[in-house]
């Protein structure tokens, strides 16, 4: 079977689904149910998991088969990072987690200095880290050599919806590492996620797309099925690209292919003439 593995973990389903920006948590958990998707993502600063008071997101998506990816959505430096995750590895005890720490509020690209700094400590303090990034390869390679156990380059800003900006830098980046490549940020329609498979990515995180979307529940099937075709497509291997046209018949077609194709086996043909007027042929069959 052609599983997504991410930190010797084996998920049956390549798209991940946000939590997020949903009108309720009703709707959240019949997307993500709809999407097909093992694995959630969780603000941690902003998604409820412990105030009993109010919704809680385990009463809607149980814990137990969904695998929750606790994040540092809305985290402008090294140190929020840092505690925020920490607070989830107390709280949950999750050490899968994804790291994404802002430059600005305007923008929302990742701060890869900042960002660099803290994949490299939460890797020595045990945790598996998914990184979300710019799609620079030199940037996503120091990533990997600082122990990231997931490359996850933005498509486009956080929420945009402007699909798959730069797709030579992605294609790189797939080119270059061994590590599972997951598009992330600024997808806006399911043609987006079947366009990254088919760069090589090994999956896509949607959250604003599904949760914003008209109709949510199809979008969100929408893209499980868009997932599915791009990684199909994908391992199939797409034919090479050419400048001229190549024609799809043969070139050159025998008798004996035309006598095959246009009558049956159980006539016996006798004789057959052939004779050229006008530069057309005429057949004449005696059966």
């Amino acid at each position: 079977m052609d599983e997504l593995i991410i930190a010797n973990k084996k998920f049956k389903s390549r798209l991940i689904v946000g939590t997020g920006k949903y009108k309720n948590m009703t709707d959240c958990a019949k997307a993500i149910k709809l999407s097909g998707a093992n694995i959630v993502t969780v603000a941690v600063r902003r998604v409820n998991i412990l105030d009993k008071k109010k919704p809680l997101l385990m009463d809607y998506i149980d814990p137990k088969k969904i695998t929750y990816l606790p994040n540092t959505a809305g985290c402008f430096n090294s140190e929020e990072a840092l505690r925020t995750l920490r607070l989830a590895r107390e709280i949950g005890g999750w050490k899968l987690v994804k790291l994404e720490v802002l430059g600005d509020k305007k923008n929302l690209f990742p701060e890869m200095i900042e960002t660099l700094k803290s994949t490299e400590v939460l890797t020595k303090e045990g945790f598996k880290v998914m990184v979300y990034c710019n799609d620079d390869p030199l940037m996503a390679k120091r990533l990997e050599n600082v122990g990231a156990c997931a490359i996850m380059p933005l498509a486009a800003p956080i929420g945009s919806g402007l699909g798959i900006l730069n797709k030579v830098n992605i294609k790189i980046i797939r080119n270059q590492t061994k590590l599972p490549l997951i598009l992330d940020a600024g997808l806006g329609q399911a043609s987006d996620a079947t366009i990254a498979m088919e760069l090589g990515c090994d999956g896509v995180l949607v959250n604003t797309a599904i949760a914003k979307a008209k109709k949510p529940f199809k979008m969100s099937l929408a893209f499980k099925n868009a997932v599915i075709a791009g990684r199909q497509s994908f391992l199939s291997g797409r034919i090479e690209k050419t400048l001229m046209g190549k024609p799809s018949s043969p070139k050159k077609v025998s008798f004996s292919f035309f006598i095959k194709f246009f009558f049956p086996k159980r006539l016996f043909i006798k004789f057959l003439f052939i004779f050229k007027f006008n530069n057309i042929y005429f057949f004449f069959l005696l059966l």
